[in-house]
Parts: structure tokens; C-alpha cells; sequence
């Protein structure tokens, strides 16, 4: 408290310091020892020392601290005045409802009360008339005492009001004041973050000193204005140092031929990206309060001066210059080999960078997100900084992947940001986030709930784990470890018992006797809710059950062998369906579809927007929409009809049975986590990456108007070989829908009709076409590349970005 409150003794003093200065434009400033203090850091010798440094923005932080109770109390004092008014308000409507009430209730009873009032009015006076001297009696004894009483209290009140006078006096001077302090004392601390040395402590306790001494009124804006206008300084410095740059990596064809001189502006703590990355961060800081509770009036004055400050900032024409810099810095160090180590040293800006896109990246709306599925490129932006963000993330994700991959801490700081636009991160640094962020309350939860203690018959897995755990809460089930015994079996579970029971439990589920799951018309081994499961009473606690067990493997990092349909991981991501997803779950009625999409319509299709459905033998006729069945389908709205006939045959027609499997997976699994996923993505993460045998899928490949020997079949082959573990499911995902590889190899792929060998057709259409495959007879149409560099360019794209372009188009 000595440096915030008012000092005769360090005024003088201080105020001849700051006279010289010319800063003592304030009267009071003087006297406030915490000027004397923060006037250090206008001083070299100080801010060249990190030692002192450190002690400083230590010190800073801790004198600061009861600066946060005027804020505190303000917010108080402001929600008890809010609160009053509402009570008030609640009375003065209350007190109305009584008196409406009242002279309704008078109006009703008037007629009687008058039949009445002569009676009343002369036992009135009769009663008044005998009880008159009793009353005097009293009033005259209450009135004597009264007196009395007043006579003996008459000096207590005055003895009692000068004594709170006294209390209120001292707690109001016990109360602490706002110093006084000049902006140009404020501006000084934001001094420290572009000191050459800043250590993450001194970072931290610089941070809270500013968000401290923001209670002082003007004080958040001053911060702001200087906190900006060094931003911009920086910048400008940083332009320059890239345009000395990127000569230098053009010229490279390796990281180690640029040494010295050309990154020695970037590669050292000091240097002025390290600096800009602390100043925005610092910004974003000070706008910007998790733990405070947040209201709407607040929120909004809040953001309302954070974007007008940093909007002249983050849209000027020296930040779009440097991230157009650092654009084609990046893009230069891609096209050469081994030069990761470069964009590492530049990492600071690409932060910095982040921390800009931060507020201006947010959520798609689910309109949108629906709307985005289909397109193969983010959707336009709202705002120049969301292009920013989208653009700079979907040219740079080579590099930025990279990154994340040899640092993964950075996706719990800056980085994190990356999940907004989760296509651009790679399937290894997706789970690496997924694994750390599922796990983040793992180490305080678990111990506070015991073990699963299961003993279990290896024939009846299924049944004797639901009859164990099902009852269980959701948390027990997530935090609590699986300790399982098989009957009749003497193994210990040291994690090996374990994963086999999960492996036995998957097969179990989809046991025909319990009618949960039925195989898809393409493939056996795939899966798909059963509409008819309601024939088992138990059928949504089983599917809740389901759900939780796959929840439990995810966030146990065990793997399962089950597959199901697209439209299931489709549905469990919150994505909606498309006509692609039906093709290996009815082909026959998808090549329908499709020709539907394809061809005029017009007096050929007599259909409406309904379907039949048949349930043990009785048949229902089900609306597509309100009143569909009087609704015929036509060329004009027959997109619609398809789209509404996808969706009910792939989750309308189970929608109860996926309701319950989603809240059991959802108790384990947060649905924001999983959705950073795509539905392939998905199917590899709950039952992994496959061992493809390259030389024994090529041995079993068929080909059509194609041959072995031909250009684009080698090109196919070479690329293929290229490929990294996640590249190769995804292809196997395309051309037959699952990422599972047969026991006995490719020789065993199974199609629609039994064994299909993968084929890969000729596609005489347009040569810029992306390949198509048709999954239900193993097959892929590639077209006649003429290179190359543009047959695995559009087959990578097909894989990743196509998975919903469907063949037949």
C-alpha cells in the first residue's frame, strides 16, 4: 500500500525528478511513491539488465494487485444498484397487480356489500359508542410509556450516530484512493516488452501489473494507444528485414546455405518478431479476461474498444505488407528441400500473425458449416482478417503441419487456432491434439474415482460388460480404469487383458442375435444402425452402451475392429449426408438416384415426396416433408426430394437409435473435440492405419481400356509409392469405402457382389477432371492425365478434399 497511497515524504523528492523531466503536470502525481518506481524503467541501465528487469515487473505485479479490488468493487457496487432497481421495479408491478386485484375483487362484491351497509353501519356505531373509554385508557397508558421511553433513549441516538459517523470516517479514509499516476508513467511499462531480454516470468508479471493498473480510470486505453503504435514501429523494421531475406532463400537450395548476416535479424531473443509476437500478445491481453464472469453490457464496451483500437492496426498498409512478406518467404523455403529450419526461425511472426486472426477466425455457423461441406475450399469470408487466416493456413499447411509436428505445444498456445480450420492440419497432428486436450483433466479426475472392476465370460462379453457398466455415471466411466478378468482365465490385466476384451466386445456388438447393427449391401464387414432393432426391448440401452465403449477406446488410445457407414461418422461429426453416402449401403438404389440427378425428369418419375416403409410385414407410408405424400417430385424440385430421401433412409429411419449412441459417445468424447475430424479421419482414429502391401494391391488390380504398361497406370503406381501411411488409407477409404484391408490380402476385396478386385478404369471425359470411384464394386475412373505432377496433384485432391464427388457424374 505504501507505493498507491499519498506521501508527503516522497513527494519533494519526485517532484524535482519530475520537474526536470517536464512531466509534472499533475499536482498530486508527485506524491504517489509507485511513480517514483515505474519512472526506473525510463532509464537504459535498467532496461538492459533482465535481472533487474525481472525484479521490477515482480515487484510491479505484486504492489499492484490491490488496484484489482476498485474494479472488483465497481462491479459490485454496479450489480447491487442493478439489482435494487429490479427489486424495486418488482415491487411497484407487484404493488399494481394488488390493486387491480383489489378493485376488481370490489367491483364484484359491490351489489351485497350495499344490501348490507345498514346493518353493518349502525352495530358499528353501537360497538364505537361502549368501546370509546377503553381505548382512551390505553392510548393514554401506551402514550405515557412511550413518553418515558422516548425521555430515556433521548441521548442514545445521537451517541449512536456520531459513533457510526466516526466508523464511516475511518473505513472511508481506510478506503483506498486512485493514484495518481501520468499516462506518460503508464506508457513506460509496455517499455518491457520490447526490452532486448523478456523472460516468460517477466512476461507474466508485466501482463498483470497492466491488467492491475487498468482499474485506474483512462489507464486501458493508454496502454492500448502506446501497446499499438510500438506494434506499428515493429513492423515496419520486420519489412525490411524480410525484403533482406528473401533473396537469400531463393538463391538456397538448402536451410544451411543461409548462415549469418541474413538470419541473424531473426534468429536471436531480441529480435524484433520476438518483440511484435509480446506486443500483440500483450494486446490481445489486455482486451481480453477468461476468468472474470462476463455480461452482455461489459462484453460490449469491451469489444467495442478493443476493435477500434486494434482495427487501424491489424488492417494498415504495413501488416498486410508483412504478411504478404512472410506469404512469399514461406512459399519460397516450400519449394525448396531442407528448409524447415528457416520457417522455424520465423515462427515468432507466424505466431504473431495467429494471435492477430485469433478474434477474427471464429466458428461457422451452423448454416454455414453445412453449406462448407460441399465445397472444396474454405467458403468466402466474412472479414478481410478471416481471409487472412483461411488463405495464409491453406497455402502454408505444408509448412505449418511441419511445425506443429516437431513442436506440439504449440497447439495448446497460438497454434490452437489451427482447429478452426481443421482441414489443413495432417491426420497425426489432429490426434496429437485430440490425445493432449481429451486427457487435460485426466490427471486431477482419476484419482477421485476407483477402478472398473469386470469379471466377464469370454462367450457373453457383450451382455456381462452392459449388465456392469451401463448403470455406471459418465464420469466414472471416463476416468475410471478398466481392470478386467475373464472367467475360467488366469491372466493378469497389466493392459494386455484389457485390449483384448475391447477387441472381443466390438465383434460382440454387432452379433446378429442382438439385432443392433446390420452389415451394408457393398461389404460385410461394414456396419450400419439397424431401423428393425427395435424387435430387442433393450435396443437404445444397448446403442447407449455402444457409444460410451467407443467413447471409453478413444479416450483409452485403443483401437477397435468395427466399421461402420459413412453416414454413421458422418452423424457423430454433425455433418449432413450426402447422396455419394448411400452408395454402399444401397447401390441399386443410388444408381437410381443419380440417374434421377442426371436426366430430365419431366413425365417419367411419378413420385412424391414420400416412401414406404415396411416393418415386420406392415407397410407405412411415411412424409418426407409436411404433406409430402400429395407432393409430386419434378425437375425443379427434385434435388430436394433427393437430398430429404437420402437423409431418412440413412438417419431419419434410425434417428432414436444414433440419439442414444451419441449421448453415450458424447459423455466420454466432447462433440467440439471430435468434430476437428472428417468422417475418414474418423474411421482411422477408432480403428487405425492399415498395413497396405503396395506390391500385393498392384498384383491384384484389374484394369479396363488401361493395361499394366500403360503411361498414366505407371504414373498411378509411382504415385501410390509416394504416399505416407494416412495418404494410402485415404485411398483405400475412396476406391472402396473402408480403410480395412482384407486377413488375406487384396485378393479377397470384397465388393457387392462377393469378391471384387480393385480396377481402375479409363475416363475419356474432361483430362482437369478429378478421379471418381464407384465403392461398391472396388473401382476407380481415372482420367487420361498428361502428366505426372497433375495425376497425383488431382488424385491427392480426390482423396482429401473430394470425398463427396461421386461417380457416374
Amino acid at each position: 500500500m505504501l507505493f498507491l497511497t499519498e506521501h508527503e515524504s516522497v513527494g519533494s523528492s519526485l517532484k524535482r525528478m519530475l520537474s526536470r523531466k517536464g512531466k509534472a503536470k499533475d499536482s498530486k502525481a508527485h506524491k504517489y511513491a509507485i511513480n517514483a518506481l515505474l519512472s526506473l524503467l525510463d532509464r537504459e541501465l535498467v532496461m538492459e539488465s533482465s535481472v533487474v528487469m525481472a525484479y521490477l515487473a515482480d515487484l510491479l505485479n505484486k504492489i499492484t494487485v490491490p488496484l484489482a479490488t476498485i474494479e472488483r468493487r465497481r462491479r459490485e457496487a454496479a450489480e447491487k444498484a442493478m439489482l435494487a432497481t429490479k427489486k424495486a421495479c418488482e415491487a411497484v408491478f407487484a404493488a399494481q397487480k394488488a390493486a387491480e386485484a383489489a378493485e376488481t375483487a370490489s367491483t364484484a362484491e359491490g351489489t351485497s356489500a350495499q344490501t348490507d351497509a345498514n346493518d353493518q353501519t349502525t352495530g358499528a356505531v353501537e360497538t364505537t359508542a361502549s368501546a370509546t373509554p377503553a381505548v382512551e385508557t390505553s392510548t393514554a397508558v401506551e402514550s405515557g410509556d412511550a413518553q418515558q421511553s422516548e425521555e430515556n433513549k433521548k441521548p442514545e441516538p445521537e451517541t449512536s450516530k456520531s459513533a457510526t459517523a466516526d466508523d464511516s470516517n475511518e473505513k472511508k479514509g481506510k478506503q483506498m484512493q486512485v493514484p495518481v499516476i501520468p499516462p506518460h508513467h503508464l506508457t513506460l511499462v509496455v517499455k518491457i516488452f520490447v526490452a532486448r531480454e523478456c523472460s516468460s516470468k517477466t512476461f507474466q508479471n508485466t501482463i498483470s501489473a497492466i491488467k492491475n493498473l487498468s482499474s485506474i480510470p483512462g489507464a486501458k486505453a493508454v496502454f492500448g494507444q502506446e501497446l499499438v503504435r510500438q506494434a506499428r514501429a515493429l513492423s515496419e523494421r520486420i519489412v525490411l528485414d524480410l525484403d533482406e531475406l528473401l533473396p537469400h532463400i531463393k538463391k538456397a537450395t538448402t536451410g544451411t546455405e543461409i548462415q549469418g548476416v541474413a538470419l541473424s535479424k531473426f534468429s536471436p531473443g531480441a529480435s524484433e518478431q520476438n518483440k511484435l509476437l509480446r506486443v500483440l500478445t500483450a494486446l490481445d491481453h489486455l482486451f481480453t479476461d477468461p476468468k472474470k464472469k462476463s455480461d452482455a453490457a461489459s462484453d460490449y464496451v469491451l469489444n467495442y474498444q478493443k476493435q477500434d483500437l486494434v482495427h487501424s492496426l491489424y488492417h494498415n498498409s504495413t501488416f498486410s505488407s508483412m504478411w504478404d512478406k512472410l506469404s512469399e518467404c514461406l512459399r519460397a523455403i516450400h519449394k525448396r528441400e531442407n528448409m524447415v529450419n528457416v520457417a522455424t526461425i520465423l515462427l515468432p511472426l507466424i505466431e504473431s500473425l495467429m494471435v492477430v486472426c485469433k478474434n477474427t477466425a471464429t466458428a461457422d455457423s451452423p448454416a454455414q458449416a453445412s453449406e462448407k461441406e460441399m465445397l472444396l475450399s474454405s467458403p468466402p469470408p466474412e472479414s478481410r482478417m478471416a481471409g487472412l487466416f483461411f488463405n495464409f493456413t491453406e497455402d502454408h499447411r505444408r509448412i505449418l503441419n511441419e511445425l506443429v509436428r516437431n513442436n506440439p505445444k504449440l497447439m495448446s498456445g497460438t497454434f490452437a487456432l489451427l482447429v478452426k480450420n481443421p482441414k489443413v492440419l495432417e491426420f497425426d497432428n489432429k490426434r496429437n491434439y485430440f490425445n493432449r486436450s481429451v486427457h487435460s483433466r485426466a490427471s486431477t479426475q482419476r484419482s477421485a474415482f476407483a477402478s472398473l472392476q469386470l469379471a466377464v465370460r469370454r462367450e457373453h462379453v457383450f451382455h456381462d460388460s452392459f449388465r456392469s457398466l451401463y448403470f455406471k455415471s459418465g464420469d466414472e466411466m471416463k476416468y475410471g480404469k478398466l481392470n478386467i478378468r475373464f472367467h475360467g482365465e488366469e491372466g493378469v490385466d497389466a493392459g494386455g487383458v484389457t485390449r483384448e476384451w475391447f477387441q472381443v466386445l466390438a465383434r460382440q456388438m454387432f452379433d446378429a442375435n442382438y439385432a443392433l447393427f446390420i452389415p451394408v449391401s457393398s461389404d460385410r464387414t461394414t456396419f450400419h444402425p439397424n431401423k428393425l432393432s427395435g424387435i430387442n426391448d433393450m435396443h437404445l440401452m444397448y446403442f447407449k452402451f455402444v457409444g460410451r465403449i467407443i467413447g471409453k477406446a478413444l479416450y483409452e488410445g485403443r483401437l477397435l475392429d468395427c466399421y461402420f457407414s459413412r453416414a454413421v461418422y458422418k452423424r457423430i461429426l454433425g455433418k449432413s449426408v450426402s447422396v455419394k453416402d448411400m452408395e454402399s449401403f444401397d447401390p441399386d438404389y443410388y444408381k437410381s438416384l443419380v440417374w434421377m440427378l442426371e436426366n430430365d425428369i419431366t413425365d417419367i418419375i411419378t413420385e412424391t415426396f414420400s416412401v414406404e416403409d415396411d416393418e415386420f410385414g406392415v407397410t407405412t407410408i411415411v412424409d418426407l416433408c409436411p404433406d409430402g405424400r400429395n407432393i409430386a417430385v419434378t425437375e425443379e424440385n427434385k434435388n430436394d426430394y433427393v437430398r430429404l430421401v437420402v437423409e431418412h433412409k440413412l438417419l431419419s429411419s434410425v434417428k432414436e437409435q444414433m440419439e442414444h449412441f451419441l449421448k453415450g459417445f458424447h459423455e466420454i468424447i466432447p462433440s467440439e473435440l471430435i468434430r476437428i475430424f472428417n468422417e475418414q479421419e474418423l474411421e482411422l482414429l477408432i480403428s487405425g492405419l492399415p498395413d497396405i502391401d503396395i506390391d500385393d494391391w498392384k498384383s491384384n488390380t484389374e484394369y479396363h481400356n488401361y493395361t499394366p504398361s500403360s503411361q498414366q497406370i505407371q504414373w498411378f503406381w509411382r504415385a501410390i509409392r509416394s504416399f505416407d501411411k494416412e495418404e494410402l488409407a485415404k485411398l483405400l477409404q475412396f476406391v472402396t469405402g473402408t480403410s480395412k484391408v482384407p486377413l488375406n490380402g487384396f485378393k479377397e476385396l470384397e465388393g457387392m457382389n462377393g469378391v471384387s478386385r480393385f480396377n481402375i478404369h479409363r475416363d475419356y471425359g474432361n483430362k482437369e477432371r478429378l478421379p471418381s470411384s464407384h465403392t461398391c464394386f472396388n473401382q476407380l475412373d481415372l482420367p487420361e492425365y498428361e502428366s505426372y505432377e497433375t495425376l497425383r496433384s488431382q488424385l491427392m485432391k480426390a482423396i482429401t478434399a473430394g470425398s463427396d464427388y461421386f461417380g457416374f457424374a
